[in-house]
């Protein structure tokens, strides 16, 4: 592979190689069809769908689709499992027993860039890795391994979007397709590249506004305020500002990183509103298979719902600090071959609600105990009682490592979407004048329980809501937020009745806070007069 050690660059054939065409025929009967295409067909497959109440499809190996059929019979809801992810896909009844809807598989609805890149990298005989580069990089990026060579046949996955690519080597090129399992979506003739990669570089023409807030606008196309992607801002329930940067634009979805803790906050909500468990004050350990008993301790035994929904579980989970290594972090546990034991196995530094230390095991201990008291999946569960409520179908769910939601974080919402999500807690648990969950949840939520020991500025901290407090023309603003790495905000003002989307793509250079200045500098000054 010495020779073939180098950058690597082709053309995909068209924008909407990736948006997939998703459809289910003859619903209802032995002989029902589910099918994905782009330009040519990629998946045709048979199963019986005599039984319409719950839809589980293998249609490929290690890909499946599951789905529950409207009361009213006229669309699908479901998930389509590929890598580590979920997409929600929305299948509407155009035609008898004839369901469509679409999969983007990278996120996007149509590619503003042709080029892929291929990046292979410390080839020495048969060993190499390769790192697919998308020019547009509004898709998140992928996470290969599994790197094989046999003759000149060369292959590796993405277990983010579950993608395979298999290549051919030949004389100064590569032959890559890319396939579902063993289905091909598409195939781009390499050749080594002989000038720099051109990646993202778009721009967005997006703009929806009833305020002026142009000097902020200045500042993030001037790269002053960088990687700024999304700016959306509500009052009353009515969108004032929504402006769009970068090349994104109101239909794709965000990677939220760790502001979708804030959602499974909500999951717990709902579950408990729905008596599926008694009270917060409850042992995790009441909600844990059988082989995880044997971690239980008369201390551990202590941890209950609302520790791990105020990041005071007293576990060794601190993902902050980096001084040393703290066995229930998530860099420690997400490697591991199974999460929960290595989480419970951490020692307790401290009695559970007694100090707060911002750990993802809690959060992720949460979607444990929820997924073993949920009737259906976790994701129709989250699906039916909260995005379907809120009227959001665009959206993506990353799972842990035995393939259910991941508490943690990193589900994809548009910017749109998580402006309802923070509107729903606006509206105390109400949208449309529709309870969603109770108005005690969310006054439990917002409370202020302790604060994080281990975050630079100490926030005051609810059920996986962040606190903090801005400062305008002299006076204190209040805000309640839901915070994702690289600049993924949800602020919510009660005393303004606003709420504020943010969302960024600032993950290596310290600007991660970034979107607290925005807020305080550009925009609360504005909204306040």
């Amino acid at each position: 592979m010495e020779e073939y050690t180098s950058g690597w660059e082709g053309k995909i054939d068209n924008t909407k190689t990736f948006s997939l065409k998703v459809v289910i025929e003859n619903l209802g009967f032995k002989n029902a069809k589910f099918k994905i295409s782009n330009k040519q067909h990629i998946i045709d497959y048979s199963f019986d769908a005599k039984n319409t109440s719950t839809l589980a499809i293998p249609f490929a190996k290690n890909y499946s689709f599951k789905g529950q059929l409207s009361t009213n019979g006229k669309e699908i809801n479901g998930f389509i499992k590929s890598g580590m992810l979920l997409y929600h896909i929305k299948l509407t009844q155009s035609n008898n027993n004839i369901f469509t809807g679409t999969w983007n598989l990278l996120m996007v609805d149509e590619l503003k860039s042709l080029q892929l890149y291929l990046s292979v990298e410390n080839g020495a005989g048969s060993d190499f890795e390769a790192y697919p580069i998308f020019g547009d990089n509004r898709f998140t990026g992928t996470w290969c391994s599994n790197f094989q060579k046999e003759k000149d046949l060369i292959s590796f996955t993405d277990f983010k979007t579950g993608l395979q690519f298999k290549g051919t080597l030949m004389t100064h090129k590569i032959q890559l397709g890319i396939y579902l399992d063993k289905h091909e979506i598409t195939q781009i003739a390499l050749k080594k590249s002989t000038q720099e990669w051109q990646i993202g570089g778009f721009t967005s023409d997006y703009k929806k506004s009833v305020i002026e807030l142009s000097i902020m606008e200045k500042f993030i196309i001037k790269d002053s305020l960088p990687s700024t992607h999304a700016v959306v801002i509500s009052r009353k329930g009515k969108i004032i500002y929504e402006n769009y940067f970068d090349g994104y634009h109101p239909n794709i979805p965000h990677d939220m990183k760790s502001a979708s803790k804030s959602i499974s906050s909500a999951i717990v909500g709902i579950a408990k509103d729905k008596s599926l468990f008694t009270n917060t004050k409850q042992s995790i350990f009441n909600f844990l298979p059988t082989e995880y008993q044997q971690y239980k301790d008369s201390l551990k035994s202590t941890i209950d719902i609302q520790s791990l929904l105020t990041m005071s579980s007293g576990l060794d989970a601190d993902d902050y600090t980096k001084e040393r290594k703290s066995l229930a972090s998530e860099n420690n546990y997400q490697p591991t071959r199974d999460w929960t034991a290595t989480v419970l196995k951490a020692p307790m530094i401290h009695k559970p609600n007694t100090k707060a230390m911002y750990g993802s095991a809690n959060p992720y201990l949460l979607g444990v105990a929820i997924d073993s008291i949920v009737s259906e999946s976790l994701e129709l569960f989250m699906d039916k009682y909260l995005f379907q409520k809120l009227e959001i179908s665009n959206y993506i769910i990353q799972t842990d490592i035995k393939g259910n939601p991941y508490f943690g974080g990193g589900m994809y919402l548009t910017p749109r979407a998580m402006l309802k999500f923070g509107e729903l807690y606006l509206h105390q648990g109400k949208w449309k004048s529709k309870r969603v969950f109770s108005k005690k949840w969310v006054q439990d939520s917002f409370k202020k329980y302790r604060n994080l020991e281990n975050v630079p500025d100490k926030n005051g901290y609810g059920y996986l809501w962040w606190h903090n407090t801005y400062k305008v023309n002299g006076k204190n603003i209040a805000s309640v937020e839901a915070r994702g790495a690289g600049g993924q905000y949800i602020f919510v003002i009660p005393s303004l009745k606003i709420v504020t989307v943010i969302t960024s793509g600032n993950y290596r250079n310290g600007k991660t806070q970034q979107p607290e200045l925005i807020f305080e500098t550009y925009i609360l000054p504005y909204l306040k007069s």
